[in-house]
């Protein structure tokens, strides 16, 4: 068994309780903070799904109310080139075409997301096993498919996220950094909360939520008091 630094049994030694009300919790989460790094605040949410089955499988956007606190590097997808300037003055990092999608080919994926155009989808599916392992393959339903693809870079540049469960029913999600103040992690937290429950999917049957922990980067979970949530 791995030992455990100073630092790390300081923190979890903060944690008295089994769970906490999410304030409560957000609170504790920045006492726990103390690398001396702006370490990221995630969210684990393990549900009651079997991602196998197309009525019990989670995937949504949510915009969080204060932004990630993250520069994101979105890349863009066009049909016409010439659309590239004002494509990359509405924020893109990477605009292109039949040149993009070779790049991609090769394995050059130096973005955290690709945007395109539906007419572009069908030049695509080629690179279903370089983009969908690493959740790069463009969606309607992560909104990376959009006919609009000013209005979409303006939304994911201001804190619009995808809100995914992955195979095992968890969904991994960032809310912030930990240099935020403790009501705008609260209000993303409970931002994410809210979308995940109004997006229950139909095939589920009885309880939903098993599990909700938030930690920082490198600190411990703690765990979040569902009847606290009403």
């Amino acid at each position: 068994m791995p030992t455990l630094s100073k630092r790390t049994k300081l923190a979890r030694n903060l944690i008295i309780k089994p769970s906490y009300s999410l304030e409560d919790a957000v609170e504790l989460l920045k006492q726990t903070s103390t690398t001396k790094f702006i370490e990221s605040a995630e969210a684990h949410f393990c549900l009651n799904i079997d991602t196998k089955y197309s009525d019990q499988q989670l995937r949504t956007t949510i915009t969080l109310p204060r932004g990630t606190g993250k520069d994101i590097n979105i890349a863009v997808l066009v049909a016409d080139i010439e659309t590239a300037p004002e494509i990359l003055q509405a924020g893109a990092n990477t605009v292109g075409s039949n040149d993009l999608i070779e790049e991609i080919s090769k394995g050059n994926l130096d973005f955290d997301l690709l945007l395109t155009t539906p007419e572009m989808m069908p030049r695509l599916t080629k690179l279903g096993k370089v983009l969908g392992p690493r959740g790069l393959m463009p969606s309607t339903k992560a909104g990376t498919v959009t006919t609009d693809l000013k209005s979409s870079l303006a939304d994911f540049k201001a804190g619009k996220v995808e809100c995914r469960a992955d195979k095992t029913g968890v969904v991994h999600i960032l809310f912030g950094k930990m240099d935020f103040e403790k009501e705008a992690l609260a209000e993303n937290l409970r931002s994410i909360y809210d979308s995940i429950l109004l997006n229950r999917p139909t095939g589920v049957k009885g309880k939903y939520f098993k599990t909700f922990k938030i930690c920082t980067t490198m600190g411990p979970s703690i765990n979040i008091d569902f009847s606290t949530l009403a």
